[in-house]
């Protein structure tokens, strides 16, 4: 029976795509992947014969016909998209009616474009008695938000915050934060296509002046934007964090008595 694999390609450096992620492209009889996300790189991996398709210009339901038809000819198919597959992607959207049909589905992780963005400006995103949390994010835009998830309500934490999809929303994320108590100098950080060979860019900015930094730079899609009080914590000149107590000396376990 075929199986449809939904596979994260990662946040777009090629190399950051799983093993196994990379294994599937090799062996899969037809691919159908998101051309404008996605690095057209991953595509030499395939099989000579693999069929491809571009999904950038297709519907659901055109999306849905491509991966039934050619689940009806190969053994396994591969529906690749940037970043994790379970993060602002159309999983269930496709996966549902794959499995209505039929079809078995199986999904492969990918790197979040938080994640990248963390790493890419050498930051972490929690940090001992300062932040222990990270909320996954976007504001409302032509796609509204769920009751109690406006940004404002989830920022009233004050923990990690990644804010997705929302580049072209600089300005309401700015005042969403105001209103959830952020203080006009809070650091922000934004990473523009994170991983992306010579097209990354980071910013370091803060509230008040957020959407004015990312406009000098033009930026637009692809683009992270995270608050945190643990933003700069790894730099030589800031006070010394709270160690973990995981490796305090006065701190045992199982492997450290």
């Amino acid at each position: 029976m075929a199986k449809v694999w939904f596979v994260g390609a990662g946040p777009g450096d090629p190399d950051l795509i799983t093993v196994r992620g990379r294994a599937l492209l090799a062996r899969a009889g037809a691919v159908l992947y998101a051309g404008s996300l996605v690095s057209a790189e991953h595509l030499h991996h395939l099989r000579e014969g693999c069929a491809v398709a571009d999904s950038s210009s297709m519907t659901l339901e055109e999306m849905l016909a491509w991966l039934l038809d050619q689940a009806s000819r190969h053994a396994e198919v591969v529906r690749l998209q940037t970043g994790d597959p379970g993060l602002y992607g159309a999983l269930a959207e496709v996966a549902g009616p794959l499995r209505a049909a039929g079809i078995k589905v199986g999904v492969i992780p990918g790197v979040s474009s938080a994640m990248a963005s963390a790493a890419a400006a050498v930051e972490t995103l929690t940090l001992p008695e300062t932040t222990q949390t990270v909320i996954l994010t976007r504001v409302a835009g032509r796609t509204p938000m769920p009751p109690g998830e406006q940004l404002r309500d989830l920022a009233r934490h004050h923990c990690t915050v990644c804010i997705f999809l929302s580049a072209t929303l600089l300005e309401t994320v700015a005042s969403e934060l105001t209103h959830a108590g952020w203080s006009a100098s809070a650091p922000i950080l934004v990473v523009h296509k994170a991983s992306w060979p010579g097209e990354e860019q980071i910013i370091r900015t803060t509230v008040a002046h957020l959407a004015e930094a990312c406009q000098e730079r033009g930026l637009h899609g692809q683009t992270m934007i995270i608050a945190s009080p643990a933003l700069q914590a790894t730099r030589p000149e800031q006070p010394q964090a709270m160690r973990s107590r995981l490796y305090d000396p006065t701190f045992s376990h199982g492997y450290r008595p």
